[in-house]
């Protein structure tokens, strides 16, 4: 007779991606290959162990004692098992419980007085979330039916009221909210999750059709593999609701040009549709006029901002955004002979000290009194405006630049589109098809918004090597700087009324 084969094992990460998605549970377990990692997800997990760390000391003492995972499963569950056993009085951090092969480990455990005890589970989140009910309610079903005295579980999330006054004082940053009651009422579908965690592992692929669970709680690494994403124009690039996106790939259409426009609704959709079905890019006639009623000097401005989940200077707000850096291309129109007059400003400050105040004297030094101000969508409006706030006595100026902005993005939207931007208007998938040396993929290291504010992060670190900060301080330069080449370049384009041209 053949032995059964064993239980599969189970962590919480593995039972929360088969409550999202069962294939993306099997292709984590069979084919890690095809997983694609994005700066956000990286940016999440940073964000999760800096809070992780703020909670040993909110809810630590110094008798704390943190399970390391290092030196190897048994030796966690046995340390654990050993503290609990002998009535352990202080915190335990990453306590770590097995039951019927699941394994979890516990951000913080706390003794009670009178015995027993109560885990706090804890979350870069700005508030509890379904799936932090679903990781919660299956911490409880460890850590009870491993034989603990559970009484209570919690959910220990960013409070984003928080203000720092520093010190390294965090005490306010996190409010717990107790989640005991739902934990009790989601036992039988983590009972239910569990068998179907196991069924995933072992079994076939799942028979999963893609849908807007592709994207929720969290955007699955598999994305790619699933969605076809090899056609020379994809579904996705229609753009706008991903359920909708689904059906139309679960249908079978792979490319845009597959999909019926009368199955379309949206103006928008349509007129993606029919670029791409034509193969040319839409330009209107309007597109030149569109800028003919604005002066030079022209000034092209953008920001980038950090917003950590811990700050870390006096005064901030966990993930308030902060702006580090800008940079300014000022377009003084055709001098002598028709030469362009085009100079670059910018400001980088990585001293570690608060850059705001400095950053604020020098845009305003910078844009003068007159000229349009173009950015790209309304991000740079609310800098400005934070800015302002920030600093009162340089509220008339800043204001003043407020009233000068304009907002490319919608005159772009309303005047071109290249079937290559794949129904997006996003200055990255704009600018390529306009100027082939505009291209963000070219870009070495730091290349979009997320990966710039860790750059800066990571620079400011002490403990960041000088080789190393000067590597980040030439990407994050460059990459502030391809933003505003590449409005330049938009700009530029648009008024030649499609003839494309390459910034010097």
């Amino acid at each position: 007779m053949t032995a059964p084969s064993p239980k599969p094992y189970l962590s919480k990460s593995r039972l929360i991606s088969a409550w999202q998605c069962s294939k993306k549970l099997h292709l984590e377990a069979h084919h890690p290959e095809l997983a694609e990692t994005s700066s956000m997800a990286e940016s999440l997990f940073a964000a999760g162990d800096q809070v992780g760390e703020i909670a040993k000391q909110v809810f630590g003492s110094g008798d704390g004692v943190e399970i390391p995972y290092s030196t190897g499963l048994n030796e966690a569950l046995g340390q654990t098992a050993e503290l609990v056993a002998n009535g352990h009085d202080a915190p335990i951090y990453e306590a770590t419980f097995q039951y019927d092969g699941v394994l979890v480990r516990t951000d913080v455990l706390l003794p009670l007085e009178g015995g027993g005890w109560r885990a706090i589970e804890v979350k870069a989140a700005a508030s509890v979330k379904a799936h932090h009910e679903v990781d919660c309610a299956i911490q409880y079903w460890v850590l009870r039916n491993a034989g603990l005295d559970l009484k209570t579980i919690s959910l220990a999330h960013v409070d984003t009221a928080f203000v720092y006054e520093g010190g390294a004082d965090y005490r306010g940053l996190l409010v717990e909210e107790d989640l005991t009651a739902r934990a009790e009422q989601l036992q039988d579908e983590v009972v239910e999750l569990i068998g179907a965690a196991r069924t995933a592992i072992t079994g076939a692929v799942p028979e999963m059709p893609v849908g807007g669970h592709c994207y929720s709680p969290y955007e699955c690494g598999f994305t790619s593999h699933c969605w076809p994403a090899q056609a020379e124009y994809p579904v996705m690039g229609l753009g706008g609701n991903k359920a909708e996106l689904a059906d139309w790939v679960n249908a079978g259409c792979r490319d845009i040009r597959d999909v019926d426009s009368d199955a379309l609704t949206s103006t928008t959709r349509l007129r993606i549709h029919a670029a791409t079905c034509n193969g040319e890019a839409e330009i209107s006639d309007g597109a030149r006029q569109a800028f003919d009623q604005f002066a030079y000097p022209r000034y092209y401005l953008d920001f980038e901002t950090i917003g950590p989940a811990v700050p870390f200077w006096a005064g901030m707000r966990p993930y308030q955004s902060v702006p580090v850096q800008w940079s300014c291309h000022v377009d003084y129109g055709a001098t002598g002979g028709g030469v362009e007059d085009i100079r670059h400003h910018e400001f980088l400050d990585l001293s570690g000290d608060p850059p705001m105040r400095a950053l604020a004297e020098r845009l305003v030094e910078c844009l003068g009194s007159s000229g349009p101000v173009f950015m790209y969508t309304n991000y740079e409006k609310r800098v400005i405006n934070g800015l302002a706030e920030m600093f009162p006595d340089l509220a008339a100026p800043l204001g003043g630049i407020v009233e000068r902005l304009v907002d490319l993005h919608p005159i772009v939207r309303q005047h071109y589109y290249h079937p290559k931007m794949l129904g997006s208007w996003s200055i990255k998938a704009v600018s390529p098809t306009v100027d082939a040396a505009m291209d963000y993929s070219g870009l070495a290291g730091i290349a979009e918004g997320m990966a710039a504010a860790d750059g800066y992060i990571e620079a400011i670190n002490p403990e960041t090597t000088p080789a190393r900060k000067t590597e980040l301080e030439e990407q994050l330069l460059r990459y502030c700087r391809f933003d505003t080449e590449a409005m330049v370049s938009i700009v530029r384009f648009l008024t030649n009324a499609g003839q494309a041209d390459t910034l010097v």
